[in-house]
């Protein structure tokens, strides 16, 4: 099994996912959400982290959170281990509950902190689970638009801090912008090399934090290579390179940025061995 991307930092976003084992639900009934939101209200204080969002499906979960001390890793591991015990406990079974490893975003925090924060509480909307976010229990839709108390374990200061100051009419202004929200297009629709979602100057940050990951082989081609240029950027598309200059860029597209022969091809209108044939020649 290939082995997700991890790129841990102080101050660090993340989108985290966990599905259950073979897409199996995890949540049996109302009492394992309880014990998952218990589990959970433990990690947070634990391992200092910030939530700012959340939603329980029922084979799956979602997590907007924010490490301050680079422990993403270590949190996942207690919280995903602690409700498996928990969860086969009850239902007297053993074994896996969640589905291999867990899935982390980067989020860039200017740019779509709030966007994802709405996706994930939209979620049993769109997965027509409930007609209205406020009518879901399994979310932090209700606390952070001030129709339920905020659990200690959730942080609802940062988003509503962006609708304004006074908190009645920042709650307010809160709901409307997710009721908007199933008008709006997917914010993975930006979701770079599956591990990066923010602007070109954020992913352009995190190119340093990836470069030391490129040679992991078991780390997913598209992940290790999130930060590269885009391949219209190499070959300048607009102002064509000479063919002297367009080999070194198909040689540094494929070497240097992970590019497959048959994605450098596709750019450039030829054949893929057409490609392997110049790489293997400027290497004489």
């Amino acid at each position: 099994m290939a082995r997700p991307l991890r790129i841990e930092y102080p101050g660090a976003l993340y989108h985290v996912t966990a599905r259950g084992n073979a897409r199996q639900d995890i949540f049996l009934d109302p009492e394992d959400r309880h014990r998952f939101l218990t589990v959970l209200g433990l990690v947070v204080p634990r391992f200092h982290l910030r939530l700012h969002a959340y939603c329980l499906m029922n084979n799956h979960f979602h997590l907007v959170l924010e490490t301050p001390e680079a422990n993403l890793s270590k949190a996942m591991r207690h919280l995903n281990g602690v409700y498996t015990q928990a969860f086969n406990r009850r239902h007297g079974r053993v074994g896996h509950v969640l589905q291999g490893r867990f899935k982390a975003i980067i989020v860039d925090r200017e740019s779509y902190l709030l966007e994802l924060c709405r996706y994930v509480v939209l979620n049993p909307v769109r997965a027509k689970t409930t007609r209205k976010a406020d009518t879901y229990p399994w979310s932090s839709y209700q606390a952070t638009a001030g129709l339920a108390n905020a659990p200690p374990f959730l942080t609802v200061d940062w988003l509503l801090s962006e609708f304004g100051k006074q908190r009645t009419a920042a709650q307010r202004k809160y709901r409307a912008f997710v009721t908007e929200g199933m008008r709006q297009r997917s914010p993975w629709e930006q979701l770079q090399g599956q591990v990066l979602l923010g602007s070109d100057r954020f992913v352009a940050r995190m190119a340093p934090r990836l470069q030391d990951k490129r040679g992991l082989k078991e780390i997913p081609r598209r992940q290790r290579f999130a930060a590269r240029p885009a391949l219209h950027q190499l070959f300048g598309v607009r102002a064509p390179l000479s063919p002297a200059r367009r080999n070194v860029s198909i040689c540094q597209a494929h070497l240097e940025y992970g590019y497959t022969l048959s994605e450098i091809g596709h750019v450039l209108g030829l054949h893929y061995s057409t490609i392997s044939r110049l790489i293997n020649s400027q290497g004489r």
